[in-house]
């Protein structure tokens, strides 16, 4: 029998519900209601309907966080297209490769995004839209044109008696149709365009309702810090609290910690998704130094005081936090040792998940209740999961999962899906790790190599090392992460530079050139801090690839 609900159900019955709250708001800025929102959303469906625009069409979306970006999100999937969100901090090369890859037939960008294109390099796109006032930037297609002059003149011919909440009806959504194709990267070469199902939001966003529902409550605040274009904090941060009916807070700019934490005091979130460097970065600065002193010291030492010691601290951490969250939901990359360990000690409600853009993300995660520190949760709701290893609790294995949540496959590139899905419809992480005999997945490393940067964003090293082993003297290179630094090593060419008469000052001055040279040409979050020089070749297996742990 088939129970697969529609995901636009979701949203259309929310709308309706709540239709006078307070919807999504850009923080310090403008608030939609929920019935902003619909009418917004059909304001769009209008514009689509009378541009040609058909289900199954794709539809680009690139821009920072903000309200408008979430009513074009929704606005797409409720029509029946498919959502391309393309991370706003790629190059403009890296937008023009995902949306030729993706035959965008219409692109929405932001105030950022807009001065840094050029329409010419994407010839098969028929429109550019403004995301904060749906204004033409570009127009290939008269219908297009005609339409959007016509917008609102059209909208009240429609509605001459007004758009009311029985006037919602969304597209009805099957379950192995296409929602989004997500890319894991702008470049053309490493481009993976993962085609996410219906059935895979829904299986998070069940999921998430199932864990946080009840203890989030209807009409409550939630902060939306992690970037949009991911699916993280798509399912987390939009999806879930869009459809309980909360109201949702938007940094609007890339958040710093101090601009996040400052944010948490004042949105006051029932429910906190970060990835570690936020939770860390706010724990040394906020925490250590107001616990850091000889008397607290003492004070937890001592059996009859400590567990009251810990519980005072613990409240002080709550506060920090905004005072109403839930949980804290860590995920993207594990929680530093020492913070998690000081958290767990203090009773402090944190929790760490796992999952990939390939399952929409989860593939694991616990209830702070259960959380078992060192872990990434159990399998979720709809999800198989094995480590594929001799003795699973004792030996890492890849860890592959099969169920509801993964995706339909990788976007015109037959090759790569086959390799990643089984024939058993098994999805291969790259990722290694055990399991419990009670069901927690611990990581024990990756096969991939994929960083994470201060907020969330996916960087992809390879990709980087293709440009970067290109550039003047370079024989050799693997970029690494230190902290929230991303570094280049390189081994240069020295019989050139014998050759040249270079001494050691100049190849390093010729390794600072080629590092500006490149940071012009990579996404903010991904541009390198320093590239140092390393004499020695790099160490490297039989296969001759280099051995990247012994450098991380």
């Amino acid at each position: 029998m088939n129970t697969f609900v529609s995901f636009n159900s979701y949203i259309e019955k929310s709308i309706k519900q709540n239709w006078n709250l307070d919807a999504l708001t850009d923080y310090q800025g403008i608030t939609l209601q929920y019935h902003d929102v619909a009418r917004k959303i059909e304001k769009l469906h209008i514009l689509f309907e009378n541009s040609n625009v058909k289900e199954g069409d794709k539809i680009a979306i690139c821009g920072r966080n903000s309200a408008n970006w979430a009513v074009v999100f929704l606005a797409t999937l409720t029509y029946g297209a498919v959502a391309v969100p393309v991370q706003n901090e790629f190059s403009a090369e890296q937008i023009y490769n995902v949306v030729n890859h993706s035959e965008a037939k219409l692109l929405f960008v932001g105030d950022y995004v807009v001065k840094a294109i050029n329409a010419d390099e994407m010839p098969a796109l028929e429109g550019v839209i403004f995301i904060p006032d749906l204004s033409l930037v570009m127009s290939r297609s008269e219908t297009l044109t005609h339409a959007r002059e016509h917008l609102n003149l059209m909208f009240g011919s429609k509605y001459p008696n007004a758009f009311r909440a029985n006037d919602v009806t969304y597209h009805k959504d099957e379950a192995d149709e296409t929602a989004i194709i997500n890319y894991t990267s702008g470049t053309t070469g490493f481009s993976k365009g993962v085609m996410i199902p219906y059935r895979a939001i829904c299986g998070n966003l069940e999921y998430c309702i199932k864990m946080l529902g009840e203890h989030v409550p209807h009409g409550s605040s939630t902060l939306n810090m992690l970037p949009m274009a991911h699916m993280y904090g798509m399912a987390f941060e939009f999806f879930f609290p869009f459809v309980h009916g909360c109201h949702l807070s938007f940094l609007t700019r890339l958040p710093s910690p101090a601009v996040i934490a400052q944010a948490i005091a004042e949105v006051k979130p029932y429910v906190i998704v970060a990835v570690p460097l936020v939770v860390e970065k706010i724990i040394r600065k906020q925490v250590f130094p107001l616990i850091d002193s000889n008397v607290i010291k003492m004070l937890l030492k001592m059996p009859v005081v400590n567990k009251k010691v810990k519980e005072r601290i613990c409240e002080l951490v709550k506060t920090i936090f905004g005072g109403n969250a839930y949980e804290v939901i860590v995920g993207g990359a594990p929680l530093n040792q020492e913070i998690e360990d000081f958290l767990v000690s203090i009773g402090f409600p944190i929790t760490v998940g796992y999952g990939t853009t390939e399952c929409a993300p989860l593939i694991s995660f616990s209830d702070y209740h259960d959380f078992v520190p060192g872990s990434c949760g159990t399998p979720v709701d709809n999800m198989e999961v094995k480590i594929l290893s001799s003795r699973p609790q004792v030996i890492p294995g890849e860890i592959v999962a099969k169920g509801k949540n993964v995706m339909l496959g990788y976007y015109k590139n037959e090759e790569k899906t086959r390799a990643t899905i089984d024939e058993d419809g098994w999805y291969h992480t790259g990722d290694l790790g055990t399991m419990s005999a009670d069901g927690h997945i611990f990581i024990k490393g990756r096969k991939k190599n994929m960083l994470l940067g201060a907020n969330g964003q996916n960087i992809y090293p390879e990709e980087i090392e293709d440009k970067l082993g290109s550039m003047a003297l370079v024989s050799e290179c693997i970029v690494i992460q230190r902290g929230e630094k991303i570094i280049a090593l390189v081994h240069p060419d020295y019989d050139e530079a014998t050759a040249m008469n270079f001494s050691t000052s100049d190849l390093q001055g010729i390794m600072e050139q080629n590092r500006k040279v490149l940071n012009a040409e990579l996404p903010t979050f991904s541009r390198l801090a320093a590239i140092e020089i390393q004499e020695e070749e790099f160490a490297k297996t039989p296969k001759k690839s280099i051995k990247r742990y012994l450098y991380n």
